[in-house]
């Protein structure tokens, strides 16, 4: 039996956690948050004292993480620990991400993180967010959501959500951060940024969670996926 799969690929702020969060609260699928496993790594390597750019290391510690994720009703996203910690809001910094984005650019690290990610497929079914979901690791996703927005509006999501926890930052500050994150996403020589050939683009500039939502779920609902 096929296990039903729609992944969620795009660039950060495009609002892929709390779309991917709905759709497999709605459908009661299990969940891949991929962004979290390589931010993970990169606050491992961080913690650790291990460059970004040390492939043998990153290799060993993508292999061993010891990491856990919890949903928690209620409340946006999924929680992560890794050794223990929760670390969900430091896995959110700019710095992290920054670092994440460099370690997905290494063969090796991308390779020992792929076998964790499909070992999510489980019934009744997956979905998954992430920024090669649809391109790399589940190709044969019978469908494939490639969600955008204006680098502007990402950058007045991602500081409003910074306000709501009491942290500050400048919104051109914000805006130049995702600029370099995409730069690297989209021109990475290993699974860059981009929508699979059989995707379905959805851009989320002028358009709320449920609107998104309810897009997906017919385009699921014409494919027979539920």
């Amino acid at each position: 039996m096929l296990i039903p799969i729609i992944t969620v690929d795009g660039p950060g702020g495009a609002g892929k956690g709390a779309i991917c969060k709905r759709l497999s609260e709605h459908l009661g699928w299990h969940l891949l948050d991929s962004g979290m496993l390589y931010r993970l790594l990169a606050l491992s390597a961080i913690n650790h004292h291990v460059e970004t750019d040390n492939e043998p290391a990153l290799k060993v510690m993508a292999s061993a993480l010891d990491i856990k994720f919890q949903s928690i009703a209620g409340q946006d996203g999924i929680r992560a620990w890794l050794e223990g910690e929760d670390v969900t809001d430091a896995l959110r910094s700019e710095d992290v991400g920054l670092a994440a984005s460099k370690v997905a650019q290494l063969p090796a690290a991308r390779s020992a993180l792929l076998a964790r990610q499909r070992a999510f497929v489980e019934l009744p079914g997956l979905v998954a967010d992430g920024r090669d979901m649809g391109t790399v690791v589940f190709i044969e996703a019978p469908l494939k959501i490639y969600l955008t927005a204006s680098v502007e509006e990402r950058a007045n999501r991602r500081y409003k959500q910074l306000l709501d926890k009491g942290q500050s930052d400048t919104l051109p500050r914000l805006v130049e951060a995702i600029k370099a994150r995409d730069e690297s996403d989209m021109n990475r020589a290993v699974a860059p940024l981009k929508p699979a050939p059989d995707a379905l683009t959805i851009d989320s500039t002028l358009m709320t969670i449920d609107e998104v939502c309810q897009q997906v779920l017919d385009e699921a609902a014409k494919r027979g996926l539920f």
